[in-house]
């Protein structure tokens, strides 16, 4: 997914004052959790996905970004994990090793991470779960900052039948099935069609199809030919199927109302020439700017107010309306974000 150039972090120099000096430690210079309190020169953020994504790209602009704002050691991107939790936990081995000491991650099993994490914190680094929460009700970070993945996916589906013009059969294409967020999406769509009173039947639920493009296009492929006659609107909850799906109706020419993610140039382009009725946005630069600038203050000697907090960053329904004025109200929303830290989520005394 691409990013404009418009992303800058002027407000996190500014905030620096209050990340480093606006927090209380102890007299031997530890912070209130037992960890050292670093200088922002001291502090190293490495911001870990579970592999190679577009919905992570951003994160590599933001990375950059916020390593000159924040003024700090160094701020990098790792995507080497493969999709793979031993991996994962490998990458993250081995960049502690490196000296990096802040950690914002992607966890590639929801349900397994908090193992993870807890081993992070108990060499007293800060974590931020980025972009996905543990699978259940807890969550071993000192905070997770995601897209609350049902409400967004209630959000597509709702548009999706908006567009459908309240009845007809939907289909849904979302990721991997055993992933908690996706059976949270499924949730959220369930929910919408549900609230429908039976005029809107969800014909099939596709799973496991966010792999690669290419497996995405061949599921879009299938599906068209054996049911396309039949379905009136395919709701996206993933990356890759929502591309697919995009390219593989509009090729087809069939009447069916697409509703996507993400901003692809795909999406993008189905949007202004109608062929994708609307598409969800979520906040990945947000994620990865505002986990940055939290993890600098926990570093600092910052401690969080309710360990553990599940934060929205946001999500976006985005129409052919909107399509050059949409990142103000992303913008808008990473701004308040990071003011909610400051605020609510920070102790600094």
């Amino acid at each position: 997914m691409n990013q404009r150039s418009w992303i800058r972090f002027g407000w996190l120099a500014a905030a620096l004052v209050l990340a480093v000096t606006g927090c209380t430690k102890k007299s031997d210079g530890t912070t209130t959790a037992g960890a050292p309190a670093r200088t922002p020169g001291q502090v190293r953020i490495a911001l870990v996905p579970g592999g190679a994504h577009p919905y992570f790209q951003p994160w590599k602009d933001a990375a950059a970004t916020a390593k000159n704002d924040l003024r700090a050691g160094d701020v990098t991107f790792n995507e080497t994990s493969d999709w793979d939790q031993t991996k994962q936990n490998d990458v993250l081995k081995s960049l502690a090793a490196q000296g990096y000491n802040a950690f914002g991650v992607f966890g590639v099993s929801p349900e397994n991470i908090n193992a993870t994490f807890e081993d992070l914190k108990r060499q007293g680094f800060p974590v931020a779960s980025l972009a996905s929460c543990p699978a259940g009700d807890v969550d071993k970070a000192d905070f997770c900052l995601s897209t609350d993945v049902r409400l967004a996916a209630y959000k597509a589906a709702q548009a999706a039948i908006e567009a459908m013009g309240g009845q007809g059969a939907l289909v849904h294409l979302t990721g991997n099935k055993v992933d908690s967020n996706t059976q949270r999406r499924i949730q959220g769509v369930r929910q919408a069609v549900d609230e429908s009173g039976g005029k809107v039947e969800l014909l099939q639920t596709v799973t496991d199809v966010d792999k690669d493009l290419q497996t995405a296009q061949k599921a879009v492929a299938d599906l068209l030919a054996a049911k396309g006659d039949q379905i009136q609107g395919i709701v996206n909850t993933a990356y890759n199927p929502a591309v697919a799906a995009a390219e593989g109706v509009q090729r087809a020419k069939l009447p069916i109302k697409v509703v996507a993610i993400d901003d692809d140039k795909t999406i993008l382009a189905g949007l202004k020439d109608g062929s994708v009725a609307a598409t969800v946005l979520q906040n990945p630069v947000g994620q990865a700017s505002v986990g940055a600038y939290a993890l600098m203050k926990l570093a600092g000697g910052c401690t969080m107010s309710r360990p553990g907090v599940i934060i929205d960053s946001g999500s976006f329904v985005v129409t052919k309306d909107a399509i050059d004025t949409y990142d103000t109200d992303r913008r808008a929303k990473t701004d308040e974000l990071r003011k909610a830290f400051d605020s609510r989520y920070l102790s600094c005394k």
